[in-house]
């Protein structure tokens, strides 16, 4: 009986066993297939030491290819069924989950082009450095709530990357970009009254898309508010000006493609991302009047104050 059943698992065994050379290629190719997406959970989680030509990455990734490869080179045995439940689980992501063939494709693609197209860091902001001018009347200025500002928002966001797909995660986000790239392109840069500092509402600068920093920053927060982004206004010498949180630094990797090549990828080209990490490690980008991207260069680093609006 103990005879028979050795027999038994030995011609099952030998079933899933693949034949020489056949077997050495598939635990290589399903090596790599694993590494991916276990190389993009561990970058985005650890730490980035900042070595020269990534090679803390690059060393992390061989150290997991290996150990993946030496785990399914003693699974040798029974690698069809590796390789079954590999692509079983990357299936049942697509279909029912949030990890699917894409979201690995577009999480390593996202990955390299940040590591070979570094964004520009600032330093860290501490909000409320300063007492930020007018911050009342600012504050009064951004209403968000204003069905005309909404209604505006709104058009926007039908206007510009309605088409993009794929990006579900960051769909508000996109939809935020979609209002700025609206203001920038419109907006007229019109001085105050002499000796005096003259705030428009939100509202107000729908009117004519013009105005000076401080109501270019009102609106811009206003509108971006309206649709359920994050912005804040920045205080720095003699100027004011937009940014908007877009998450941690692992959110980074894909704003940085998604800007460079998905949504601005004529004004975003050879260019970097300029944009500020706050005391809680989330980033937020540049949306300056004079910026032609999201992250576009700074007008003025001096930074005096913060008024964030959550």
């Amino acid at each position: 009986m103990i005879q028979l059943n050795k027999t038994n698992f030995h011609l099952v065994k030998s079933k899933f066993q693949l034949k020489k050379p056949w077997d050495s290629f598939v635990i290589f190719l399903l090596s790599i297939l694993i590494t991916i997406p276990l190389f993009i959970v561990l970058h985005q989680n650890l730490i980035d030491p900042h070595w020269y030509f990534n090679l803390d990455r690059i060393l992390l990734f061989i150290l997991v290819l290996v150990t993946v490869h030496l785990a399914l080179y003693s699974l040798r045995t029974i690698i069809i069924i590796c390789l079954a439940l590999y692509f079983l689980a990357l299936i049942y992501g697509s279909l029912f989950g949030n990890f699917s063939f894409n979201s690995v494709f577009d999480d390593y693609n996202s990955m390299l082009y940040t590591m070979n197209n570094n964004p520009f860091p600032q330093d860290i902001i501490i909000a409320k450095l300063l007492p930020f001018p007018n911050k009342d009347e600012i504050l009064k200025a951004i209403e968000y709530e204003n069905p005309k500002v909404r209604n505006f928002a709104i058009m926007a966001t039908t206007k510009h990357f309605k088409k993009i797909r794929g990006y579900s995660d960051y769909r508000n986000l996109i939809q935020c970009f979609a209002v700025f790239k609206e203001i920038n392109s419109r907006w007229n840069y019109v001085n105050d009254p002499k000796n005096g500092d003259y705030i428009a509402t939100a509202h107000e600068s729908l009117l004519y898309f013009s105005g000076d920093c401080d109501d270019h920053s009102i609106l811009m927060a206003a509108a971006i508010r309206s649709i359920g982004g994050t912005p804040r206004l920045i205080h720095t010498k003699g100027h004011i000006y937009p940014e908007i949180l877009i998450g941690n630094r692992s959110d980074l990797e894909k704003v940085n493609y998604l800007i460079k090549n998905v949504l601005f990828s004529q004004e975003s080209h050879h260019k970097q991302l300029n944009y500020h990490i706050d005391e809680r490690n989330q980033v937020w980008l540049n949306l300056d009047y004079t910026a032609k991207y999201p992250g576009g260069p700074f007008l003025s680093e001096e930074i005096l104050g913060a008024l964030t609006l959550e």
